[in-house]
């Protein structure tokens, strides 16, 4: 009897690598993402924060809700238990970990859910038992789709946070934790200088992460003692005066590159290890637009939040319940030749039952024949800050034509 001959070619195995925790691997271009502790925001830059990546966040004047992302950011780390590395200049780390928001379990969220879920259509039932009678929808608007305000997907990833609570100290400490704190770190005497052409603060805060990244094997070049960790980094309100940096105090500033090379120098650390980062900017203060082109080009993702605090939108009916619009700048090309664009450009965002939601913005129609002539044109002119979701945009002070 003949014997088979025999090949060389073997059935690849699978790999036996633990998953990284707190992680899951992106749909459409396969990489490792971790959750920015908000599921809206998730959703709108490809669903997650992808390791290696930076995530740039432009804060607003007040540097409220800017600071509040950061403090999410780090409380999904905590929860998934990453590792953390805390930098700032103005605030010491420690007191930007007590004001972490408490998670909330998974059968709360559900009941609070289910609660909304059954407000919502109590209200709807009886708005349309009022309004049967005094008003009459037009024949062409009756089978238009309702807009979806909310911005979620089929699969949830990440967790929910109270902000009206605080994280436990017992869960605050069961992570590795580093810190950074720039008066504790650079003496007085040589806050202004440079090294390298750069701000000597960055410096130091670069070797920082060089040395957590090293030691405890985030590049690969250590093994890890456990099994594979994320070190999340977050910098608050970099490129400020208290960094020591110019860039904000005129248009053209003595160290105008030195943000930029510590935004090169920190994507090349993050690209070669098992680490993500989320910054703050205050970008309202830089002058100079040139140095902010630069800064965006040299981030992965971008987001801007504008605050209605002390500004005449706070008044307009239009964002009466919003706290702010909500931009997104950039979003990364990984893998891919394009990257994954939302589906529409005009979002805010606010606290709605003690979470912070991004959604989508679209103006209400309206329904009154006494529509006062001021009320007319703040609608007209927040419609030109709309580019999509109510089909015509007026001109000058002409309404809007539903």
């Amino acid at each position: 009897m003949a014997t088979r001959a025999g090949t060389s070619f073997q059935r690849r195995a699978r790999s036996k690598r633990a998953p990284v925790p707190g992680t899951r691997p992106s749909l459409h271009n396969g990489q490792l993402l971790l959750s920015t502790g908000v599921p809206s925001l998730d959703y709108l830059i490809g669903g997650g924060l992808a390791v290696g990546t930076l995530l740039l966040v432009e804060e607003d004047r007040y540097e409220s809700y800017s600071r509040m992302l950061l403090k999410y950011f780090v409380a999904e780390g905590i929860v998934c238990g990453h590792s953390l590395l805390i930098a700032s200049a103005k605030d010491h780390p420690e007191e930007i970990l007590q004001e972490l928001p408490a998670p909330l379990l998974d059968d709360v969220i559900e009941i609070k859910e289910s609660n909304k879920e059954t407000e919502d259509n109590l209200a709807d039932i009886t708005s349309a038992a009022g309004l049967q009678d005094s008003m009459s929808i037009a024949w062409r608007y009756q089978n238009l789709p309702v807009v979806q305000t909310a911005l979620t997907s089929s699969s949830r990833f990440g967790h929910y946070y109270d902000v009206s609570k605080t994280m436990s100290p017992e869960l605050q400490h069961s992570v590795n934790c580093h810190s950074f704190f720039r008066p504790d770190e650079v003496p007085l005497d040589l806050a202004a200088a440079e090294f390298s052409n750069m701000n000597l603060g960055y410096v130091k805060l670069l070797r920082a992460i060089q040395r957590v990244i090293r030691e405890e094997g985030f590049d690969g070049s250590s093994p890890q003692t456990k099994q594979r960790n994320i070190l999340r980094i977050g910098i608050h309100s970099l490129g400020s005066v208290l960094w020591g940096d110019d860039v904000g105090l005129n248009e053209n500033p003595e160290s105008a590159y030195s943000l930029t090379r510590f935004l090169y120098a920190l994507r090349g650390l993050l690209r070669t290890s098992l680490s993500a980062c989320m910054i703050t900017v205050p970008a309202y203060l830089i002058q100079n637009k040139a140095v902010i082109g630069r800064v965006v080009k040299l981030s992965d993702t971008v987001i801007g939040l504008e605050s209605f605090n002390a500004s005449e939108r706070e008044t307009n009916p239009i964002y009466k319940d919003y706290h702010g619009l909500f931009h997104v700048r950039q979003l990364p090309r990984l893998n891919c030749l394009i990257s994954d664009v939302p589906d529409t450009k005009d979002l805010a965002f606010k606290l709605k039952r003690k979470l912070f939601t991004i959604e989508r913005l679209h103006l209400p129609p309206d329904l009154s024949d006494t529509v006062s002539r001021s009320s007319k044109q703040d609608v007209a002119e927040s419609a030109k800050l709309l580019s999509s979701g109510c089909g015509g945009v007026a001109s000058g002070n002409k309404h809007l034509d539903f």
